[in-house]
């Protein structure tokens, strides 16, 4: 999400696919207490116009996440936090 500045976590001139660095940025907010267990993360068009990127990037981000054991999609319900995230990774 946007920072106090207005502006994007996401640097495409970054040597890192933006998917991650949606999915590491997600995942910080997580590990820092910001998003709790339980807490569901805002829907895909929301997470885009925040994060200033296409659909498919978020998709691939939540994908990722789901994939570490950090997130879980509910169909027509959300995608929900589902644990805290191990300290070893970022």
């Amino acid at each position: 999400m946007a920072d106090a500045h207005g502006t994007s976590p996401v640097d495409p001139s970054r040597p890192a696919y933006v998917y991650m660095q949606v999915a590491d940025h997600i995942a910080a907010r997580v590990a820092a207490g910001e998003l709790r267990l339980g807490a569901r993360l805002p829907g895909e068009r929301d997470l885009t116009v925040a994060y200033g990127v296409a659909v498919g990037t978020v998709r691939r981000a939540v994908q990722e996440l789901r994939d570490r054991g950090l997130l879980i999609t509910l169909p027509a319900k959300g995608t929900f936090v589902t644990e805290q995230q191990s300290k070893g990774r970022a």
